[in-house]
């Protein structure tokens, strides 16, 4: 008699797109009406329509959860091109300050900082699920402004590395600086100032 070969084992149901932007966006709803330490993973299932296993089929916990909803906001910036280096700077720089004045964003990015001063796993998440991933707009802004003469190719990748990573860190302190701490508009021409003193250095900017 010619053997069978084993039938395939079952992967289970496919992970549905829609159920994860529901659940996303029900945890900064949360977080936004009852702040951090009041948010449960009970509460979001039920403002999502799912069942609270479906929550931890996909997170571990509160702080995962957390995390991932904030990085989807983020995940929507795009740097435009608007035909230079300085006004690609300026727009996103516009987008960014517009993301964190929503109230679901400025909630869930303060909480989950304040928790991760206390929690290495979670500073670890911030990295991985924002920072890092963000980083890109860094990258693609430096290629473009190369494409276009504005910018020499980098001659050192461990130094360019390093640069980018500075770039980001200088851009995404300011913004977050003077959106959430100094609260004050990050407008067109906060924007603008910004970004010459970014390229042109303390010697170049403004008197």
């Amino acid at each position: 008699m010619q053997s069978r070969s084993p039938a395939p084992r079952a992967t289970g149901r496919p992970r549905s797109a829609a159920a994860d932007t529901a659940i996303l966006a029900a945890t900064r709803e949360a977080l936004v009406e009852l702040g951090w330490s009041k948010l449960t993973l009970g509460d979001v299932a039920a403002r999502a329509g799912v069942a609270k296993t479906t929550l931890y089929r996909r997170w571990a916990g509160k702080n995962e959860l957390v995390v991932d909803a904030v990085a989807a906001l983020f995940d929507e910036l795009r740097l435009p091109d608007r035909g230079s280096l300085a006004a690609d700077i300026e727009g996103v720089v516009l987008q960014f300050a517009t993301i964190l004045a929503r109230p679901e964003a400025k909630s869930g990015l303060m909480a989950v900082v304040a928790e991760a001063t206390r929690d290495e796993a979670l500073r670890e998440r911030i990295r991985t699920s924002i920072v890092d991933r963000q980083k890109r707009l860094v990258l693609e802004g430096r290629t473009r402004a190369q494409s276009r003469g504005e910018l020499p190719p980098e001659q050192n990748p461990t130094t360019a590395a390093h640069t980018a990573d500075l770039i980001f860190d200088v851009v995404a302190g300011a913004v977050v600086h003077r959106t959430l701490v100094s609260t004050q508009p990050a407008d067109e021409a906060w924007a603008k100032a910004f970004t010459a003193l970014l390229l042109e250095g303390l010697k170049g900017s403004p008197r």
